[in-house]
């Protein structure tokens, strides 16, 4: 496979684009705790569309997830997570600490 079998981010005006993106582009682009969740959805919607012979699901999936990765490369790591723990702030009226766990602060917003 050569470098131009596999699209890449394209950078447009709000830093690169992933809408033609692969999953392994994709998931490159992720923080390691989000790449984590990816693996595991990613893994779940291939085994139900295996069965099903239904790529919605995975498209959909895919979608989802470079929406995400296109945060994070544009933000950057530590930027993207600050994000998150702003967005619970507001939400619960707490304060966050900047090392809080990812996936408490992401419980907190209900996505977890």
């Amino acid at each position: 496979m050569t470098a131009a079998a596999t699209p890449g981010p394209r950078r447009g005006q709000g830093g690169p684009s992933f809408s033609n993106a692969s999953p392994a582009v994709v998931r490159g682009a992720l923080i390691p705790e989000e790449a984590a969740e990816f693996d595991r959805q990613w893994r779940e919607v291939m085994a139900r569309a295996t069965e099903s012979l239904d790529l919605t699901e995975v498209f959909q999936t895919l979608d989802s997830w470079r929406r995400v990765a296109r945060l994070t490369a544009a933000q950057g790591a530590e930027a993207h997570r600050a994000m998150y723990r702003r967005a619970a702030g507001k939400l619960t009226g707490d304060g966050i600490r900047a090392d809080e766990p990812l996936a408490t602060t992401k419980a907190r917003l209900g996505l977890a």
